[in-house]
């Protein structure tokens, strides 16, 4: 099964005047849909515009891994486990394991704007000491495990006319960040996202050059 959910469907959160823009794939916060809780270990995956300046102060999160991919602009990061503090920037992968409790802040330090696509998934097994790490430049095609969720992340760009295979997992969580695309006759653009079940030798064909995280995950 392939349940296209459109870029213009996202529930519109976050906070303008704060200049904070975030486009929810799931249901968050005051945005409440039963039949859109999660997918498989998917419980969010947002879509943040962050104006110069601008940002989320310290807040706490537990029993969730967090992972963020820069898309334009520059990321500072704070966090309360072992006070790690740094950039991210975009081809960056971030991870926090917010483990039994940890605290960060996210915010915008640059004087361009920050766009980025952060992903939470339910760890399979709660609790535990909370976990910090960042990859530099991850290549295209290759894999970011995320043991503590049973997922794997692939993060593809591909040229005009190329194809790509869908991994062959049990479900498989897909999010056009940039370009055209197609997928089983069904055309996707940016903020369009896929939740597959049970489907095997899929490919997509990119009409432009583009970019896609590709989450591979468990039942």
């Amino acid at each position: 099964m392939i349940d296209v959910r459109r870029a213009a469907d996202r529930y519109q959160g976050g906070d303008r005047d704060a200049g904070i823009t975030t486009r929810h794939a799931f249901s968050f916060g005051s945005f409440y849909d039963p039949d859109n809780i999660r997918f498989g270990p998917v419980l969010a995956c947002n879509e943040e515009l962050l104006a110069p300046g601008s940002g989320f102060d310290e807040h706490p999160h537990s029993h969730t891994e967090i992972i963020t991919w820069v898309v334009e602009g520059e990321l500072t990061h704070e966090d309360s486990t072992g006070g790690h503090t740094g950039l991210v920037r975009p081809g960056d992968v971030q991870r926090l394991g917010a483990g039994s409790g940890a605290r960060h802040v996210e915010r915008n330090a640059a004087a361009v704007p920050l766009r980025f696509v952060q992903t939470w998934l339910a760890p399979l097994t709660a609790g535990g000491e909370p976990s910090y790490e960042v990859v530099r430049g991850l290549a295209d095609g290759t894999p970011y495990e995320v043991p503590a969720a049973g997922a794997v992340l692939h993060v593809r760009r591909p040229g005009a006319g190329e194809r790509i295979p869908v991994p062959a997992a049990d479900r498989v969580y897909l999010h056009v960040v940039r370009g055209d695309l197609r997928l089983d006759g069904q055309e996707l653009g940016p903020g369009d996202s896929a939740r597959i079940t049970g489907e095997k030798d899929l490919r997509i064909t990119a009409g432009s050059p583009g970019e896609l995280l590709i989450w591979e995950l468990p039942l």
